[in-house]
Order: structure tokens, then C-alpha cells, then sequence
């Protein structure tokens, strides 16, 4: 981005959010859980709709890129940074609420795109709600789950997702049914558009607090166990393929442990490509590639990375 472009970038965005809201040459390694990137040009936390609608026409008009983030942790940041704006969105799209406190036996919670999942699930344990204990534990905000339909232990988002607000990059706002949301494994229909989530409701069963705490506590426990939650990465590095699961073939492999630069499969569970200190995006992408031919030529099954990347 040339430096004319970039003043008259910055003078547009002072005018669209607070001057605290914008940050120029945002190192991404603070902003992924992976801990790995170079500087995005500028770095924008809106804090109200009408701040991301001024921020969406700043960077259409000027034809800037602009990619939104949530807590960076499915995500990999290329070592040359980002040539345009990153947007995260600030504490105005955290709010959580019920809608509706009881309704034969349900209640409707609403939350903020910006809102963190685990947040969200404690806020529900709070209320007495079930259908949200997968997602204690998971490092990542409502936006993030509703656009990948995340999951674990057997629950996903599209279980209990009633209605997702978005804005369309050219600031309309519209509201979609779970019919129109396209939600399967790892996808929703924002997967495949260019839209922005904003909140989402989720209608949840009313349930003993006691067994909803149990179930909660024992994700948190296995997820300690079986995960390398003491080293940076993007969580799970690839989908599950059909009938399989991707940490298996790649332990089967015999790549578990394997490194190229600070980049490695993790040896406490294959599925994970970990940071081992100082690891470039140029690691992990090749980490990934080889990965992904071993278990080809071994098994047969062409693995699809989950990580998306900031380019």
C-alpha cells in the first residue's frame, strides 16, 4: 500500500471509530493463538454497527482489503503480514442476554458475534440452560463457531442455533433462519460469502445446573488431557475425513513429533500442528503440504486443512 493510500486510509478511519479503535502496522502473532505473522497496515475494533458499516465503505470505496477476525484461533497470519484492514470486533458485539427466560422448558439466549464461546457456555450453565457444554473450552468467539458451526464431543452450534444476524459488506443487515444458514461440518453459509456476523440466538432446554457444571468439567478435563494446550496452534489442523480421524492417520503415519523449522506435529496429539517457539507461517504451510502427501500416499485420503489463513 502505497503511502498516499495509507494517509488517506487513516484519516477515513479517525472519521468512521475512536482513534484508540485504530492501530497501524498490527503485529497478527498477538492477535492468532498459533502466535505467528507479520504486521497487518491497520488493525480496527468498531465497537457499534454503524462504526463496522463506515469502516466496510471506507475499504470498498478505496479498494482496501479488509479481513474480520475473532479470537485469531483458527487462524494462520502469513510471515508478511496483511497489506490492508483487519477488523476484530470491539466490547458493543460481547453482549450476552435471554430473550426469552422460560418457555416450556427452553430458554433463547442471544449473543454477541464477539462474544467468547466459553462466555457464552458459562453464561448459560448461570441461567440453567443445556446444549452449550461442547463449547467450554474451545478458544474462539460465537462469529467464529457460527461461520465454521463448530463443535466437540457431539455437539455443534447448528443444534441449538435459532436465527444469525449478519451485515452484508454493503451494510445491510439481515437476519437468516437456520434453514437458510447451510450448516454442516465445519460450514455455514458465511463460509462461502463475504458477510459479517453479528449475533446469534440459540434456543437452549432448561436442565439441572449440577449435571450441566458435570459435563462441563469433564470436556474441560479431557480437553487438558488430550490436547497440547500448553503450545500455541490453530487448534485441530485439519477436518475429519469421512470414516476416519485425522490425528490417527497422521500418527499412523509416523509423523507424530515431526518438525520442519519450529513447526511440529505435536506428540501429544497428532491432529495439532504446534508452535515450538518461533515458528513462521512458512513452517506450518510446509508442515501441512507434507503432511497432507504422507497420509495420501499411506492411506489414501487427501486431508483438508481447518486452519484458513489471513491473505
Amino acid at each position: 500500500m502505497d503511502q498516499g493510500l495509507r494517509d488517506e486510509l487513516l484519516k477515513e478511519l479517525s472519521n468512521a471509530t475512536q482513534a484508540e479503535n485504530i492501530t497501524e502496522n498490527e503485529p497478527l502473532h498477538r492477535r492468532t493463538t498459533f502466535r505467528i505473522g507479520g504486521p497487518a497496515a491497520f488493525f480496527v475494533t468498531p465497537g457499534t454497527e454503524e462504526e463496522l458499516r463506515h469502516i466496510l465503505d471506507i475499504c470498498n470505496r478505496l479498494k482496501v482489503k479488509l479481513f474480520l477476525i475473532g479470537n485469531g484461533s483458527n487462524l494462520l497470519a502469513l510471515d508478511s503480514g496483511f497489506d490492508g484492514v483487519v477488523v476484530k470486533l470491539g466490547s458493543g458485539f460481547s453482549t450476552l442476554s435471554v430473550k426469552d427466560e422460560i418457555n416450556e422448558g427452553t430458554g433463547l439466549i442471544t449473543a454477541g458475534a464477539g462474544a467468547m464461546l466459553t462466555q457464552l457456555s458459562m453464561f448459560a450453565l448461570k441461567k440453567g440452560f443445556t446444549g452449550l457444554e461442547f463449547a467450554h473450552g474451545i478458544p474462539g468467539t460465537v462469529g467464529g463457531a457460527v461461520f465454521m458451526n463448530a463443535g466437540a464431543y457431539g455437539g455443534e452450534v447448528s443444534q441449538t442455533i435459532v436465527s444469525v444476524t449478519a451485515m452484508r459488506r454493503d451494510g445491510t443487515v439481515v437476519t437468516y433462519t437456520p434453514d437458510e444458514l447451510d450448516m454442516g461440518y465445519r460450514h455455514s453459509r458465511f463460509s462461502d460469502s463475504d458477510e459479517i456476523i453479528l449475533e446469534a440466538s440459540f434456543r437452549l432446554k432448561v436442565w439441572p445446573r449440577i449435571q450441566i457444571r458435570a459435563l462441563m468439567e469433564g470436556y474441560k478435563k479431557a480437553r487438558m488431557e488430550k490436547q497440547p494446550l500448553d503450545m500455541p496452534s490453530a487448534g485441530s489442523t485439519f477436518k475429519r475425513p469421512v470414516g476416519a480421524y485425522a490425528g490417527a492417520l497422521i500418527e499412523s503415519s509416523g509423523l507424530k513429533g515431526f518438525r520442519i523449522g519450529q513447526a511440529a506435529v505435536s506428540e501429544k496429539h497428532a491432529g495439532f500442528v504446534v508452535n515450538l517457539g518461533n515458528a513462521t507461517s512458512a513452517d506450518v504451510l510446509s508442515l501441512i503440504d507434507h503432511i497432507r502427501k504422507c497420509v495420501e500416499e499411506k492411506h489414501h485420503i487427501l486431508l483438508e486443512p481447518e486452519i484458513k489463513l489471513i491473505d
